[in-house]
């Protein structure tokens, strides 16, 4: 899922979109950590970890536009 921001927006959107290409990207490997019978056992302990990280990048960045709407919204409020 691609997320386009507007012309001069900042790096919120960015950082929402490579947040959750990361949860992707973590979430196949977690899904592909083989069993006993199923081969290569591989940790799984890193890719969880990862997940978390992403988590967290996706919830930061989320505020930031949050933080900009209001902003926005301000100085739409003042020039009315």
């Amino acid at each position: 899922m691609n997320i386009l921001p507007p012309a001069g927006a900042s790096g919120a959107l960015s950082g929402i979109q490579r947040g959750i290409d990361g949860l992707q990207r973590n979430a196949a490997e977690i899904a592909g950590v083989s069993g006993p019978n199923g081969g290569e056992v591989r940790s799984v302990i890193e890719p969880l970890v990862e997940l978390r990280t992403n988590v967290q990048q996706v919830e930061a960045s989320v505020q930031v536009l949050k933080a900009e709407d209001r902003a926005l919204g301000a100085l739409l409020d003042v020039k009315v």
